[in-house]
């Protein structure tokens, strides 16, 4: 099942996305926002897709505007140096423990939307990655029942601003512009991914194919994720995990290349679909 969050009408709504269009679930009791719908899942799942089974869709995909899946997530967390590419281009060495970071929800974009070029910022770089979303509270979650807390899958490009990051050993600011998180375009339920860990996983910028890997080539994989995090913090409904990117980046080309004004970044999962976004120049405008 595909879930989404769009826009239609000034209204925010969540629906399912059907080979037809979207079914609008607002004409029903659920919960109004996915985070609520996601932390009641066990109690709805089964009218839910009753509903969307017996429902002639009420909106085609073309006609709303796709949010972020989860436009608000209780935490954004990224993992680095997870795709032995990745850490080769780095010229670094292949971390002992899982390296950590936090996106703050500012960061949080549409699956079309525009990523800007800040005004602080001439080394924007984006990062293809698999994205999943958490179904359950939980901690301590042992490694072999990871996969029950996993409610679903999104595509995602954990936009980088590399001069930033470089400047301090803490990388969250550079990872926490404004519009730096696109994700979606929509959350395929666990139960659509047979194996999350056989995912072919593809960047393009203006048609030209920069990263292309498969999620086998993980160091830390998902499960293995979820038991590391679940020791240190209470995992939530609606939590977003963005679970490392593969070789490719423009910060490891010769010469290094970045992303400008005008560029087009295409990020493909296999089995799950892709975002596109066009890099556009921030505004001369204070926002204050």
């Amino acid at each position: 099942m595909r879930l989404v969050t769009f826009e239609t009408g000034g209204t925010q709504r969540i629906g399912v996305v059907t080979d037809e269009g979207i079914v609008d679930l607002s004409h029903t009791s659920l919960p109004p926002d996915m985070i609520g719908l996601i932390a009641a899942w066990a109690q709805h799942e089964a009218e839910v897709r009753r509903y969307a089974a017996a429902t002639k869709p009420h909106f085609a995909i073309s006609a709303v505007r796709l949010k972020a899946p989860v436009p608000r997530p209780p935490k954004i967390l990224a993992i680095g140096l997870n795709y032995a590419d990745h850490i080769a281009e780095t010229g670094r060495e292949k971390p002992a423990r899982q390296v950590w970071f936090a996106k703050m929800s500012n960061a949080v974009n549409g699956p079309y939307n525009a990523i800007e070029i800040p005004r602080a910022s001439d080394a924007v770089d984006y990062e293809a990655e698999l994205v999943f979303v958490v179904g359950k509270k939980c901690r301590h979650v042992p490694r072999e029942k990871a996969h029950e807390v996993v409610f679903g899958y999104c595509a995602g490009n954990d936009v980088t601003a590399r001069d930033w990051q470089y400047a301090s050993p803490q990388w969250i600011l550079g990872k926490s512009f404004d519009t730096h998180a696109p994700f979606g375009p929509w959350i395929v339920t666990a139960d659509e991914i047979a194996d999350p860990h056989t995912l072919g996983i593809r960047s393009l910028v203006n048609g030209e194919v920069r990263q292309n890997s498969n999620t086998r080539e993980l160091v830390f994989n998902i499960y293995d994720q979820i038991a590391h995090l679940s020791q240190a913090m209470t995992l939530e409904p609606g939590d977003v995990i963005f679970t490392g990117t593969p070789g490719g980046v423009g910060t490891a080309m010769k010469p290094p290349t970045y992303l400008k004004a005008g560029d087009v970044v295409r990020v493909e999962i296999d089995g799950i679909g892709a975002i596109e976004t066009r890099a556009q120049a921030e505004g001369d405008t204070p926002k204050f």
